[in-house]
């Protein structure tokens, strides 16, 4: 394993990832869900919006990275924001 470093914050990001698909799969079995149309006007779904919502995270983490600095806590709350807001409205 020394392709990559594991450390834990590297760690736990993956086991938040691994525990959200865990989660999202285990409600689309018991509480399945039809598709609805938001501000996007597209068919979306928990998945989607899960898919949505890190994608836009990893893109605000990036900006911020590059913008700012490395204060990253900061970029957590946007996100928390921003995740919020596609499971509201897209």
């Amino acid at each position: 394993m020394d392709w990559m470093a594991w450390t834990w914050p590297t760690a736990i990001f993956f086991i938040v990832i691994a525990s959200l698909l865990i989660t999202f799969t285990i409600l689309a079995i018991k509480f399945p869900e039809t598709p609805r149309t938001g501000i996007l006007r597209i068919e979306t779904t928990r998945g989607d919006r899960l898919f949505i919502t890190l994608l836009g995270s990893a893109f605000i983490n990036l900006a911020w990275l590059g913008l700012v600095g490395a204060n990253q806590p900061f970029a957590l709350v946007i996100c928390l924001i921003y995740a919020a807001a596609v499971f509201r409205w897209v």
